[in-house]
């Protein structure tokens, strides 16, 4: 199993149980408008999280409503694997084997492999690429197909986004 799935699937369970109490060394320790930062002790992770600001769900070209589970977007550092500003999304649900999640910030567009639930960029050149972008855009919007078909749209705010991955990453170098 990849790692980046581990981690991404950790996040996202300490973030659905609601953060410190999910696991008593984890806590949200900021907000930056759109944006929450979680650090956990030591610290030895640090990330930036946000749900999307609105979700679109598609079949045969009509909207459907379904059931998802949680949905983040997230840029993660892990000093101790050098893992620093890892880009993954959590979509709530698994996504069509074997596809891609496209995600998309002003002019730019990036391809985010799948496994599970979960979403991420194939390198940390990538992952850099995207928060360069993410830094200067106005919203993310990531689109994903899940197992069943449906085309999913989720559309993130990044208002905050610079002050949050600053805030964290200043967390995880100390």
């Amino acid at each position: 199993m990849n790692s980046r799935w581990t981690i991404g699937a950790s996040i996202a369970l300490v973030i659905a149980l609601g953060g410190a109490a999910a696991h008593s060394q984890t806590s949200r320790v900021a907000a930056k408008t759109d944006w929450s930062i979680y650090v956990e002790k030591d610290p030895t992770q640090c990330w930036v999280v946000s749900a999307p600001k609105q979700t679109v769900n598609t079949k045969d070209g009509k909207v459907v409503a379904v059931n998802r589970g949680d949905i983040y977007m997230f840029v993660s550092f892990w000093p101790d694997s050098e893992q620093m500003g890892e880009v993954s999304f959590l979509g709530g649900y698994p996504f069509a084997p074997g596809s891609t999640v496209k995600l998309t910030i002003g002019d730019s567009d990036f391809e985010l492999f799948t496994d599970g639930e979960v979403a991420w960029a194939a390198s940390a050149e990538d992952d850099r690429r995207i928060a360069t972008a993410l830094k200067r855009g106005a919203e993310a919007v990531i689109i994903g197909r899940s197992s069943r078909g449906t085309v999913t749209t989720d559309t993130f705010s990044l208002m905050g986004f610079t002050a949050a991955i600053e805030d964290a990453q200043k967390r995880c170098d100390s």
